[in-house]
């Protein structure tokens, strides 16, 4: 048992990297639950809270109010969070880690009554004597370093009117559950979990005492070399993804400020590199762009990072590294994507090759249709696919290779880009070569928006012999209203601000047909898309379209 023991200790010594080449996830999990791995864990805890790490962020009292029913909000369904949730067998994994991550317990403590206190304490207490058998998704490392996060941050609220036994029960479990994250947090290496695992390791140094501060800070700083890159971005370039790393350091920075501990300067850095392509990534509505798995988010949330964050550079229009282009002029926003799938968190990872959004102003006009945060894999293998993207489609074929379980088995080789402005103009040329295996296609996207943002031209061109139809799609968002004008050559499209646009399109029939739109991490939606296709008969082909807004001169 020694041996074992020991060896359980020197996990998170591991580089993180080493992590999946090893197997010492697989090797090691059988392990936690066993009698002998958690006596390892049960040493002196915490005798007390020494800093308050808060998360001071927009709660939603709504949810709240649910939870004190009994209901949890989860993507356009509801979990049951009754008088004892956690012996329940979960609905699925995501909706597991969702009640694991007690990332709701600030809605429920922004209600600040004594029944939401009581019940706080009581679904805490449960999870206490229902979970120390180190089982996934719970004991994962992500999940459990955004629970730990989220318990120190509202242990005053738990604290307020509780009994001693509580108390000690909580100062043992987090003094617990601190230990094995420490040893556990490189297993979520390179992916968006390594910062959930930082924030809740870094926050029990600082809280507990029983963690090394100076090791999670180590790893920390190894998750900001790998995943933030040069321009700003996040590797696994979604949006939403990137604004919760963000947010997550701008909790660390705050926690290490409150502990009067000293903040690497990779951590400012980081923020000083994500607020501004973070910027780069909102529409005029606030919310993010739909890319590789994202959302719109929560708008006051978003709002509240990039005010936290104080960094007042401007939103880039080229992120080079991470693979987007903005196009904006007056109230207009084009968010392009023009780099491959991403190679970290690539379980979430879109066929969305050169795919665009739209927006004027306040309204999302043309987008992509968003993603499925459930336990579905049909949906959200349906909605990683090409066709689920405002971009061009060879034979209903996705543009890189999906796997069943959301990995790629082969995906565009050469995504390239090319931004060239001038008095306020913007051109655009962009390619990938994701057809060009199986159809000796290259698809060549050239984008143009004028000084006004009212005209916006497109080119689309497949060059090549290969493919039997090409169709290129512009999703619609489900506010938009569109009908068929000039006997059916054009499309007028009118927003709820009441503004319109007219589409045209050269090279191809253009028609009107039924979408879906996932964008708001509830239900779906029901939209529309306009749809322009025609064969390739071994020529390629050769598109030109139009957006112009009604009235424009031009």
């Amino acid at each position: 048992m020694a041996a074992m023991i020991s060896a359980e200790r020197n996990l998170g010594a591991l580089p993180a990297r080493l992590w999946p080449v090893a197997g010492w996830r697989a090797l090691a999990t059988p392990l936690f639950g066993t009698k002998p791995y958690r006596l390892t864990l049960q040493r002196r805890p915490a005798s007390s809270i020494r800093h308050i790490c808060s998360e001071s962020w927009p709660e939603d009292r709504a949810i709240g109010d649910g939870i004190l029913d009994g209901a949890l909000p989860f993507f356009g369904t509801v979990l049951p969070l009754g008088r004892a949730p956690w012996t329940a067998v979960p609905t699925g994994p995501r909706a597991a880690s969702t009640l694991h991550r007690f990332a709701w317990l600030g809605d429920l403590a922004a209600l600040g009554t004594s029944v939401a206190a009581e019940r706080a304490r009581e679904l805490v207490a449960g999870w206490i004597a229902c979970d120390r058998a180190c089982t996934e998704p719970a004991w994962r490392a992500d999940v459990l370093g955004r629970r730990l996060a989220a318990w120190l941050a509202a242990s005053e609220f738990l604290f307020a009117g509780s009994e001693d036994g509580f108390r000690q029960r909580f100062l043992e479990s987090t003094s617990m559950q601190a230990r094995h994250l420490a040893r556990v947090a490189p297993s979520v290496a390179g992916d968006v979990g390594g910062f959930a695992a930082a924030k809740g390791w870094i926050a029990s140094a600082l809280c507990l005492g029983v963690s090394n501060l100076n090791r999670a800070l180590g790893f920390l700083e190894g998750e900001i070399d790998i995943q933030v890159l040069s321009d700003g971005g996040h590797a696994g370039r979604n949006p939403l993804g990137h604004a919760e790393v963000l947010r997550d350091l701008l909790d660390i920075r705050a926690a290490l400020e409150a502990g009067g501990a000293e903040i690497p300067p990779s951590v400012q850095g980081a923020i000083d590199r994500m607020a501004p392509m973070l910027r780069a990534m909102r529409h005029g509505d606030g919310g993010l762009a739909l890319f590789h798995d994202g959302f719109e988010g929560d708008r006051r949330v978003v709002d509240a990072v990039l005010a936290r964050a104080a960094v007042r550079g401007k939103a880039p229009g080229a992120a080079p590294h991470t693979g987007f282009q903005r196009l904006a002029a007056g109230r207009t926003a084009v968010i392009v994507d023009t780099g491959p799938p991403p190679a970290l968190g690539g379980a979430g990872a879109h066929a969305s090759a050169l795919a665009l959004e739209v927006s004027d102003g306040r309204d999302r006009m043309i987008v992509n249709c968003g993603a499925s945060g459930g336990d579905d894999l049909d949906w959200r293998n349906a909605l990683r696919a090409t066709a689920a993207h405002s971009t061009v489609t060879v034979d209903d074929v996705n543009s890189a290779d999906l796997g069943r379980e959301g990995s790629f088995r082969r995906h565009a080789a050469q995504v390239s880009a090319e931004r060239r402005e001038a008095d306020g103009v913007v051109w655009l040329d962009t390619a990938h070569d994701g057809y060009k295996r199986r159809f000796g296609l290259v698809h060549q996207r050239r984008l143009y928006i004028d000084a006004s943002g009212g005209d916006i031209r497109g080119e689309d061109v497949l060059d090549g012999a290969g493919g039997q139809m090409f169709r290129a799609r512009f999703h619609l968002h489900p506010d938009v209203k569109v009908s068929l004008i000039q006997d059916g050559t054009a499309a007028l499209l009118r927003l709820p601000s009441g503004a319109g646009w007219r589409f045209i399109a050269v090279g191809g029939a253009l028609s009107i047909e039924e979408s879906v739109y996932l964008g708001g991490g509830g239900r779906p939606r029901r939209a529309e898309q306009i749809v322009v296709g025609g064969p390739l008969n071994g020529a390629g082909a050769h598109l030109k379209w139009a957006i112009r807004r009604e009235g424009e001169r031009r």
